[in-house]
């Protein structure tokens, strides 16, 4: 695979998606995996219906790539999955500057350069993907998707989300505010907050979720105590409604943002934010 003597250092601040001439597949060191995070990115267009400020993806730069060719996003699976198997990609440049605790394949991730459910044949290639890793020996990896829910309302979404889930799936929900006209502001869209919690409630109640929940500062400003309380109470509505929520991941933005007056959070800051989720009885970790 071309391109792995690169020598640069691969770690959770690094998520630069250059694997040689990779236009789908590419290794990150995730801080919430805990380890090797394998993305698969169904949007190369760069095309997504939100525009969150925080979003590393640089639009402004012109996407190269404006269709998802199948074969070749296997393809580039398969090989990136036969290093890990032989771990012979421990060996090469960027991977051998890993820390060892790790040198672990944690997942295997929808995510990418957009929404990843916005993909018209998603529910074939999860079961493609979910093949490929079961025949390289790593049927225990999970597949992760990484989502803003938006589309969980649409026709055949749940029968796809039903088939993923049935491969080992776990859906990351985001879930980045209480109030609608922070909602609307924090990731880009006129799409309301009640349709986004309905979607998380749909699928919390059939499986058990991960709640994904980005909190920075804006010029200097924190969110209010306010927008955070009511952050928590829609959580507690989806409890509610018999939701099933594993983990609440509190984060902030570990990697420059295109918008420079966006700024990351202090640890003390994450755990005073997780601590509402604690408080519902939930388990929550935080990422600073």
């Amino acid at each position: 695979m071309a391109g792995l003597q690169d020598k640069r250092v691969l770690d959770h601040k690094d998520h630069r998606r250059e694997l040689g001439d990779n236009a789908y597949v590419y290794p990150v060191v995730s801080r919430r995996s805990g380890g090797l995070s394998v993305g698969v990115n169904l949007n190369p267009d760069k095309v997504c219906n939100f525009d969150c400020p925080y979003c590393q993806v640089d639009r402004r730069i012109p996407a190269t790539t404006f269709s998802v060719d199948m074969p070749r996003l296997l393809s580039e699976l398969d090989t990136l999955l036969a290093l890990a198997e032989s771990g012979e990609i421990w060996e090469h440049a960027p991977f051998d500057t890993v820390a060892p605790a790790q040198r672990t394949l944690c997942d295997i991730a929808f995510s990418g350069d957009g929404e990843p459910t916005s993909y018209s044949k998603f529910g074939v290639l999860v079961d493609a993907v979910a093949e490929i890793r079961d025949a390289r020996g790593f049927s225990e990896v999970p597949l992760v998707l990484i989502t803003n829910a938006s589309l969980f309302h649409r026709p055949g979404m749940m029968e796809c989300l039903s088939s993923f889930h049935a491969r080992g799936g776990r859906v990351w929900a985001k879930l980045d505010a209480g109030t609608n006209a922070y909602f609307q502001w924090v990731c880009g869209t006129k799409l309301s907050l009640d349709r986004i919690v309905r979607n998380i409630s749909m699928v919390a109640q059939k499986w058990p979720i991960t709640l994904q929940s980005m909190f920075l500062t804006r010029e200097g400003q924190a969110a209010t105590d306010e927008e955070l309380d009511a952050w928590a109470d829609r959580i507690q509505e989806l409890l509610n409604e018999g939701g099933r929520i594993d983990l609440v991941q509190v984060y902030t933005v570990a990697r420059n943002p295109a918008d420079a007056s966006l700024g990351a959070l202090s640890f003390e800051q994450l755990e005073l934010i997780a601590s509402r989720a604690r408080t519902l009885g939930l388990r929550a970790e935080i990422y600073p």
